[in-house]
């Protein structure tokens, strides 16, 4: 066993592969945990990334780094209209990262080769660039397989007029999608609609032809649109995931961690703390921040909120809450500008976890067997809501208004009555899959082997 190990590594020896992550938060970090992944199975490894969200290169020594200029204005480079700002990095990107690449290509060293490269599916123009420098082009989804075929059905919503949705029931099913209902489909704010569809079209078209498809997802959680993909995308397709999960939380978060949530969790009991965070795009006002921390307030349970600098608009921090707010929760609240999520699910003190959606922190979730309240913003956040609520059963969705008598009827839910705990059930016979899909023969196992064969077949 041990010698055909040595063999392999040294069949990757002096093999490269190119990556290039799309700059937000919940795309850097499952592209360098799939770079980490790639380089501890042999492969060297060159990021080349933007200087809007720029990387912190010294988290990983190992890896080679080139920074391309974006072009971005200041007030262009905003989350406020991410549909916009993917448009925008699509266009102005494309020159400076053809002749980043282009430079890679010509200046290798000797005795090695570039194997690929591995973009985010939202760079879709890199697919026109690797095609003209003869170079395999793999994607990366960093969303779940279910939300990606809820886009690549934009086309046909749009015609049914589901795509604006106005005239129609919200909570009417979309026999085209089950299970999702009309206001399901994703959300995204822009001021001009038309750039949506171009950017979701350059995303779906550009993957169909790539060289084939990684999943931060696994065979067990997503077995039925993962068929129903294989029929409308004839391209190779490598569920390896949950990323996170092949190493211990990675240090590529671009805002710095509070360690003091770890300390303050050490001394709750077991499954007693509300977790809530709502990700780090999402934005919230402050009638909003109020009546969250009403809802937390009154259901006299200990928990650690997360208020990020930017997420209620037009505060800088916390100071829309009442005076001596925290004051008279006496020790049972801890508020923090940012936590280290992985580390704050796997506590054993967490007992819920109050969620935006986004699919890094729902596949963290349920790796740590921690039951959800969805609260999603927009984006793929809705249909993973969804589906941690309807499908797989693991959540409950906060969808009527936000407002503190409907926080703590929620919370109180989850946390102390019977629904709660057939979800907590679920969520753990959930957490056992993912254990195995990870083990040698389990289906992520397996993905990552055949991915790797595939890499070295270019």
């Amino acid at each position: 066993m041990g010698s055909q190990r040595e063999f392999h590594l040294q069949q990757r020896k002096g093999r490269r592969v190119i990556l290039f992550p799309l700059p937000l938060q919940g795309h850097i970090n499952p592209m360098l945990q799939l770079a980490s992944i790639l380089y501890n199975k042999g492969f060297s490894i060159s990021i080349i990334h933007t200087n809007f969200n720029s990387l912190n290169s010294s988290n990983y020594p190992h890896f080679s780094f080139h920074s391309i200029p974006d072009g971005l204005s200041q007030s262009e480079a905003s989350f406020a209209d991410i549909v916009s700002l993917l448009s925008l990095l699509n266009v102005k990107c494309a020159a400076p990262f053809q002749d980043c690449l282009a430079k890679l290509l010509s200046n290798i060293v000797e005795g090695e080769s570039i194997a690929c490269l591995i973009t985010d599916a939202g760079w879709y123009f890199t697919q026109a660039v690797a095609q003209s420098l003869k170079i395999p082009r793999l994607v990366l989804r960093t969303n779940s397989v279910s939300f990606f075929l809820v886009f690549a059905a934009f086309p046909l919503l749009r015609e049914k007029g589901y795509m604006p949705a106005e005239g129609c029931e919200p909570d009417a099913p979309v026999p085209e999608l089950p299970p999702l209902r009309v206001k399901d489909i994703p959300v995204f704010e822009t001021r001009i609609p038309e750039t949506l569809h171009q950017v979701v079209l350059g995303m779906t078209n550009q993957t169909k032809v790539s060289s084939g498809c990684i999943w931060n997802s696994f065979q067990d959680l997503e077995q039925i649109s993962l068929a129903t993909l294989h029929k409308e995308f004839p391209i190779p397709m490598f569920p390896v995931g949950p990323l996170h999960k092949y190493f211990p939380a990675s240090s590529s978060s671009l805002l710095s961690q509070d360690q003091s949530s770890i300390p303050w969790l050490d001394k709750q009991p077991p499954k007693s703390v509300i977790y809530v965070s709502f990700g780090s795009i999402a934005a919230i006002n402050e009638t909003e921040l109020l009546e969250i921390a009403w809802g937390l307030a009154n259901c006299r349970l200990p928990f650690l909120w997360v208020v990020r600098p930017g997420l209620v608009r037009g505060a800088e921090w916390i100071e829309p809450l009442p005076k001596g707010f925290l004051e008279m929760l006496d020790g049972r609240g801890h508020i923090v500008k940012w936590a280290p999520q992985q580390e704050v699910l796997a506590h054993p003190a967490t007992g819920v976890f109050w969620t935006h959606n986004g699919w890094n922190s729902t596949l963290e979730s349920i790796c740590e067997a921690v039951p959800m309240i969805c609260q999603p913003c927009f984006g793929d956040q809705m249909v993973n809501a969804r589906y941690v609520s309807h499908v797989w059963k693991v959540g409950l969705h906060l969808e009527r208004k936000l407002e503190r008598g409907e926080i703590e009827k929620a919370i109180r839910t989850v946390m102390l009555e019977a629904e709660g705990q057939e979800m907590r059930e679920r969520i753990v016979y959930l957490k056992e899959k993912v254990d195995l899909c990870l083990k040698q023969g389990g289906s992520s196992y397996q993905s990552l082997e055949n991915l790797i064969n595939y890499i070295l077949s270019f």
